[in-house]
């Protein structure tokens, strides 16, 4: 098989040398050149034909969001934002998502770096399925167009089950599929709890902006949550979401396990604790993203009497979790995006 090619992009020679270390070490990926600057890194395109663009954030002579914001209109291609994976650097990694980046991977400090294995993997796992994302699925409508909320009829309306909850996992594209889901989402809908492969310094920032656009009311997870309508609950970058019943309220424990499926939080607690404690009287959705976590669950669910929704390849970055989910037969109805929050309230219609 051919190896995949990848440009680097970044101002600091030993963040350049580091990256081209551990994304060589890698026997499918082939790093064919390196850029300090966008300028330069639009030549290298033109001349590399690359698969998958690297892309720091701060730059001279043009930044990596104004650059990525070019790029994305005029030569869409996958691009991972090699980003300060902090809180502070939460805001502009996820304007990078919105714009049209398939993912991001934390800033290698120095060279030191290499040592960690977990780190190495992480990086080279995300280059490898960046280069099989759907770019087209990546469009995104320009951020002065604000989604609004579906207007259910009034007949629909009366028939809303809200005593039921709603479930939705997300990994690789998800933070862009979530807010599509979320912002359709009517004041007075069933509550909502999500677990989305994060970075503990990313989900507060990301909650707060999906509100900001949203109808709802959509916050990071807090301990001791009692479930209420109209608002959805985002588990903590690094804590599982689980659900608790006290008589006849739900509440959300953070746990603070081991990673499950190589995550925390995992769409596999979140969707087991969903299925045990509300008897099936629930929706579950999956969208985008790599590897199969919550699939196994997700089936559980659905013998237990929930209902299942996945989100369809065509619209999907990556088309793992979703798919996973398909084959093992979870899924009772597979969706395109921009009709999934409909899909959701339709399956929690008495």
């Amino acid at each position: 098989m051919r190896k995949i090619k990848v440009l680097i992009v970044d101002d600091s020679p030993t963040v350049r040398s580091v990256l081209e270390q551990v994304l060589s070490s890698d026997p499918d990926i082939e790093v064919v050149g390196s850029a300090e600057d966008p300028l330069v890194a639009r030549d290298e395109i033109k001349r590399l034909n690359p698969d998958v663009l690297t892309l720091d954030v701060e730059m001279p002579k043009m930044d990596g969001i104004s650059f990525l914001r070019n790029l994305m209109r005029l030569r869409p291609m996958p691009v991972v934002m090699v980003s300060t994976l902090t809180e502070q650097g939460a805001p502009v990694t996820l304007e990078a998502l919105e714009i049209g980046a398939v993912d991001y991977v934390a800033k290698p400090k120095s060279a030191g770096d290499l040592g960690l294995s977990g780190y190495i993997e992480e990086i080279c796992t995300k280059v490898k399925v960046a280069a099989k994302a759907n770019v087209r699925a990546m469009e995104r409508e320009p951020t002065a167009q604000k989604t609004t909320a579906l207007t259910m009829p009034e007949h629909m309306k009366s028939r809303l089950d809200t005593t039921r909850i709603i479930g939705i996992g997300a990994s690789t594209g998800g933070t862009e599929a979530l807010k599509e889901v979320l912002t359709k989402m009517p004041v007075g809908c069933p509550p909502i709890i999500v677990s989305q492969h994060i970075p503990a310094g990313f989900s507060k920032s990301f909650s707060e902006r999906v509100d900001g656009s949203s109808a709802i009311s959509v916050k990071e997870a807090e301990d001791g949550d009692r479930l209420q309508s109209g608002t959805a609950y985002i588990a903590p970058g690094d804590r599982h979401l689980v659900l608790k019943r006290s008589g006849g309220d739900f509440y959300i424990v953070l746990d603070d396990g081991e990673n499950v499926n190589r995550h925390k939080p995992s769409v596999e607690v979140m969707f087991d604790s969903l299925s045990l404690v509300s008897r099936g009287h629930c929706v579950a959705a999956m969208l985008t993203g790599m590897g199969a976590d919550g699939a196994q669950a997700m089936l559980r669910l659905l013998k237990a009497g929930g209902r299942t929704l996945a989100q369809n390849e065509a619209t999907c970055v990556v088309w793992g979790m979703p798919g996973a989910a398909v084959k093992l037969g979870a899924v009772e109805k597979e969706v395109a995006l921009p009709h999934m929050a409909q899909a959701i309230l339709k399956a929690c219609i008495k």
